[in-house]
């Protein structure tokens, strides 16, 4: 039986911002984390360029999570954009802001930013059990399995910080909603978020995997967004798509605006002022409107047989109908929706079916968007999680 005064379970931002809060208040902290190092779907999304945060005015940022929970916007209250970025620089990782307002460390990576930050969990006392899986509770007591065998944790207090339900081989497996199901908790169905859609493409797109669908318009429902797509062998994926998830999961169709600098009406004069002759459509149309060949073809994959008119080709081209066969599954998303239902929290994070219990990341039944939104809500919940856990120990008798 190991003793101590926080038991943090989950070794991904969420859970290691929760510990460091409880380290900062002089607990005796142990983290558990299932897979043999913490923070792998952390290092993953960093190998591209670690998004941190998106520095914009508050009211937009907090925006990009929807409604919005109380108990989540708090949280960023707390430890928003600015707090992101003083963080980062505190151990020792300057960051920079793109053109896009989005927020990187100099060093691009996300293993620079983790060793820093581990060093210093560390030299506050951390203790660190890897893999350590979770098995749920008897009574009091916290269950693990481990190499060496079962173990057993008691705790004055705990942190659950066990992610989603995507991707899985990194950690985030969603296993532990059955667990707090059976107490009667309050879950909502897991579904993938910030994912691509899948395309049955015909054979004449093979060469085309692996382009980028640049400076378009992407719609679905009442969402639009602006940005690239990468055409893969199931269908597309990318920045352009990713926002878009709520409404594709909805069932609303996909269109693209091909040339969203332009009207339909300049679009159509464009097209009339220069007459075809006997030039194929496609060389027509690369030649008058300066269209890469990736995004020829997808106009004649997804709307073939094209209008000949220049009033019906611009509408193809302002709203190009994608024929999306669905979403990608939800192990392969950036991330999910659906979870731990805030209903079933305290406004400061604790389980109202297990007191003393809290939870953070992206367990909870929120969603965003890419962009540094993501590892902010859970850098904030993380936070807040932890120290709420350290006012219920000083609360405790």
């Amino acid at each position: 039986m190991t003793r101590v005064d926080a038991l943090v379970i989950g070794g991904g931002p969420a859970g290691l911002m929760a510990a460091d809060a409880l380290l900062s208040e002089g607990r005796r902290v142990l983290l558990a984390e299932a897979k043999p190092s913490v923070a792998r779907k952390f290092l993953m999304a960093g190998k591209s360029g670690l998004n941190l945060t998106k520095d914009e005015p508050s009211e937009a940022f907090h925006s990009a999570y929807g409604g919005s929970e109380p108990s989540l916007r708090a949280a960023l209250t707390e430890f928003g954009t600015g707090a992101v970025q003083h963080w980062a620089v505190g151990l020792g990782q300057p960051v920079f802001t793109g053109s896009s307002g989005r927020v990187f460390p100099r060093a691009m990576k996300a293993s620079p930013l983790l060793r820093a930050w581990l060093r210093r969990l560390d030299g506050m006392g951390l203790e660190l059990r890897t893999r350590w899986r979770w098995q749920g509770w008897d009574g009091a007591v916290a269950l693990f399995e481990t190499p060496e065998g079962a173990q057993r944790v008691t705790s004055g207090a705990t942190v659950l910080a066990l992610g989603g339900a995507s991707w899985a081989r990194l950690g985030s497996d969603g296993a532990w909603a059955p667990v707090l199901g059976a107490l009667g908790v309050g879950l909502a169905p897991f579904a993938p978020s910030n994912a691509g859609v899948l395309v049955d493409w015909s054979s004449h797109m093979t060469r085309h995997f692996g382009a980028p669908v640049k400076n378009a318009l992407f719609r679905a429902g009442a969402m639009a967004n602006r940005g690239e797509a990468v055409i893969s062998v199931r269908g597309l994926e990318g920045g352009g798509i990713y926002p878009l998830t709520p409404a594709l999961r909805e069932g609303h169709g996909l269109t693209i605006d091909l040339l969203p600098d332009l009207s339909t009406g300049a679009l159509a004069a464009r097209l009339s002022a220069r007459p075809r002759g006997k030039q194929s459509l496609s060389s027509w149309l690369r030649k008058t409107l300066k269209l890469p060949p990736v995004t020829l073809a997808l106009l004649q994959d997804c709307a073939r047989p094209l209008p000949v008119t220049p009033e019906a080709l611009s509408s193809i081209l302002k709203a190009l109908p994608v024929p999306v066969a669905g979403l990608r599954p939800m192990d392969e998303a950036i991330s999910t929706a659906g979870g731990l239902r805030f209903d079933a929290l305290t406004p400061d994070l604790m389980l109202t079916a297990r007191p003393g219990c809290f939870c953070a990341g992206e367990m909870l039944d929120w969603e965003a968007p890419t962009g540094g939104y993501l590892l902010t809500a859970c850098l904030a919940t993380g936070r807040q999680a932890g120290r709420s856990a350290a006012g219920w120990l000083n609360r405790a008798p």
